[in-house]
């Protein structure tokens, strides 16, 4: 038959293919005996097994050659039962080689027939321990293999299942019959297994073996219901002589350790959230600071959206709370992680809001107990929100859990912390519930500190503010504008006041003081300092003895000590007479001139005691400017007091402006936002004067 008469070989069998290293690996020789036991084929290996050459064999007796004499009468039998039965014999026999040494080879002997009808004998054979050692190495790997607790799979160089162990069926839930002849990606479809596949694909083209490279994540149908985790190793499998055969993966399940470290460092994420909700929440006493505080602390580490709220009883007496309908809330913070429809559906810091009864804002702060919804529906997002719309916007920000923890402080429920997550997928469980009430616990002491002082720094304020003068409708040859300023709502108030009295003979007494010290009891000081001063000025006194009759009485004020600067001025002589009680330097302001730190002799503080003081006389004509203020306008942690004292006659440049906008001006550029200490100031300047009395006495 012709090359081109061959029949195409069978479907599925290789034509050309390489060879397997296998067969070199044992090294089989043959041998063919003729009906006599005459060797009539050598082949390569039988020289290299043996250690006879071709020439050395051919033609002779296999027995002579191989056999020791011992064996022979055994031998030349089984030959002639082989030839005559056509029986083969196989087992392990001591082959004599060329150089004495007796050779154990594992024996294939087989009777053949040829076309003349002539028989002869082949004798396979390798060498014994050779093919124990690979036995006892199959039966190892395949002992190891199905019963490791690693997954193993085999695949080809098409990545398709050429075996699988049971461990591995029991890790994807396939059996073995169904992994075989796939593809990695038609049995592992998760995309969670797509960057498996492109490191199986790399370890081919590289033959570098990855060791547990990464952790995968995913689901099989083993556990369709839940994430498992999987180490994965895999390295290139090759033959004896570096064909490749294709790869091998080793997949161990590391479900709970990964659960473990995600416990652990979920633990540790809620631990440093408690932390920094410590060192974050807290730092001022001012109510709504301390709710955005609270609010920063939570969002975006702990939830997509926070709102704090407050029952608007605990922030105004006058609106006693209910046990029963609805509740009020005043909202006080609320953040969200991300531009959100469910930021629409919290209300804007300030507004009041009424939630009825069966709102869980309303049953939280009423139960005094958290309310935890795993899973909210929409049932549970009518409930969470105000209204009807809210719940929409909830409901289409994509909503699905909700938490609301009562604010409680010393035995008082004050309000409430909600939280929800939408785009973060995991639902709040036990342990967020746990952390969220420590943060609210800690928040809620922190909001009920600053409630009590805002309260109280309300009645020292208004105190003080009752104390504080009206200015007189008519200042004969003088024109004047003041400001008080309290200290921030994180800080009490303090004692500064200043005063304006008219005198006998159109003169007008100039007064700023301050009360060192804060809270009621100094501006409770104040207000008898400012009763004293306005009874030594009914006596006509110096400015020096009105200092000193104060300091008398100062030091009678359970250890409270106050500085102060007193000038009377008269329009008659314009004439301005000054005096100095440890008080900032007053400034003066006169056209054509640089404003200038008047250097009075400055005594002691009043309350002191034993000192005197001095009294100086400066000329003080129309349109002159005097600046009367408190240390609260200069002082300053962050800067030095002589570089306030130049930055406020640095503000002082323009001797006509009208004195409301100078004092709107030192104040809006002087006071910072983060000094701790009230303002007094007092500017006054002098005007053309016409005489309205008679003589002065």
């Amino acid at each position: 038959m012709s090359g081109a008469e061959r029949p195409p070989p069978a479907l599925g069998v290789a034509v050309g293919g390489r060879p397997s290293g296998l067969l070199d690996l044992l090294n089989v020789a043959a041998v063919v005996l003729d009906s006599d036991g005459r060797i009539v084929l050598w082949s390569p290996q039988a020289e290299e097994l043996y250690g006879y050459s071709s020439q050395e064999a051919l033609g002779r007796y296999a027995v002579h050659v191989l056999v020791h004499e011992e064996h022979w009468d055994w031998v030349i039998k089984t030959f002639a039962d082989v030839m005559e039965t056509g029986q083969s014999w196989a087992g392990t026999f001591p082959i004599r080689c060329k150089d004495g040494r007796t050779r154990q080879v594992e024996l294939r002997n087989m009777r053949l027939l040829s076309d003349e009808g002539e028989y002869y004998a082949l004798g396979l054979g390798a060498d014994s321990p050779t093919l124990r050692e690979l036995e006892r190495d199959v039966a190892l790997s395949t002992r190891l293999i199905s019963q490791s607790p690693v997954g193993v799979a085999i695949f080809d160089p098409d990545l398709r299942y050429v075996s699988v162990n049971p461990a591995l069926e029991r890790m994807h839930g396939v059996p073995a019959a169904k992994h075989l002849g796939r593809h990695y990606r038609e049995i592992m479809s998760s995309p969670a297994f797509a960057q498996t596949e492109e490191a199986l694909k790399q370890v081919l083209h590289t033959g570098t073996p990855l060791v547990e490279e990464a952790t995968v994540v995913g689901r099989t149908p083993a556990d369709p219901g839940h994430d498992h985790a999987w180490t994965i190793s895999m390295y290139r499998l090759e033959d004896s002589v570096g064909h490749v055969l294709g790869v091998a993966e080793l997949v161990v399940d590391v479900t709970e350790r990964h659960r473990s470290a995600k416990e652990a460092g979920e633990t540790r994420r809620r631990l440093a959230l408690i932390a920094d909700g410590s060192a974050r929440i807290g730092t001022t006493l001012e109510v709504g600071q301390t709710a955005r505080e609270l609010a920063d602390v939570t969002v975006p580490e702990f939830a997509d959206v926070v709102a704090v709220d407050l029952l608007e009883s605990m922030l105004d007496e006058h609106r006693p709370a209910s046990r029963d309908g609805p509740a009020f809330f005043r909202a006080l913070a609320v953040k969200a992680a991300y531009p959100t429809d469910a930021f629409l559906a919290a209300d804007p810091p300030g507004r009041i809001t009424r939630y009825e009864a069966d709102r869980l804002a309303t049953r939280c702060v009423r139960g005094g107990r958290p309310l935890l919804i795993r899973h909210a529906d929409g049932a549970d997002l009518a409930r969470i929100a105000r209204d009807e719309d809210a719940a929409v916007l909830l409901a289409r920000a994509g909503v699905h859990t909700y938490m609301a923890v009562p604010l409680i402080a010393r035995g008082a429920t004050l309000g409430f912390l909600g939280l929800i997550r939408a785009r973060d997928p995991r639902p709040f469980d036990e342990d967020d519930l746990a952390i969220a009430t420590e943060l609210a616990s800690r928040a809620a002491v922190c909001i009920d500190n600053a409630r009590t002082h805002q309260s109280v720094r309300n009645a020292a304020e208004t105190l003080q503010r009752s104390l504080l003068p009206d200015h007189p409708p008519h200042l004969p040859g003088l024109r004047v504008a003041s400001r008080y300023l309290p200290a921030l709502a994180a800080y009490e108030v303090g004692g500064d006041w200043y005063d304006v009295l008219p005198l006998a003979g159109e003169r007008t007494a100039l007064v700023v003081g301050d009360v060192m010290g804060s809270g009621i009891h100094a501006a409770a000081a104040m207000g008898r300092l400012r009763t004293a001063t306005a009874a030594f000025t009914e006596l006509d006194l110096d400015p020096a003895q009105v200092l000193q009759h104060l300091d008398t009485i100062t030091s009678r004020l359970e250890q409270y000590i106050a500085t102060c600067v007193y000038a009377v001025y008269d329009p008659h002589r314009a004439e301005l007479r000054i005096a100095n009680a440890g008080h900032m330097p007053p400034v003066v302001v006169r056209k054509g001139s640089e404003p200038q730190l008047l250097e009075l002799p400055t005594g002691t503080p009043l309350g002191v005691g034993g000192v005197p003081f001095e009294s100086t006389v400066l000329h003080f004509a129309p349109d002159d400017e005097l600046v009367l203020y408190t240390d609260g306008l200069v002082e300053s942690r962050h800067e030095h007091l002589d570089e306030r004292l130049e930055a406020l006659l640095a503000l002082l440049d323009a001797p006509d402006r009208p004195l409301e906008e100078v004092c709107d001006r030192l104040l809006g550029s002087l006071r910072n936002p983060q000094d701790h200490d009230d303002v007094a100031l007092l500017v006054a300047r002098a005007r053309p004067f016409t005489p309205v009395t008679g003589p002065r006495r």
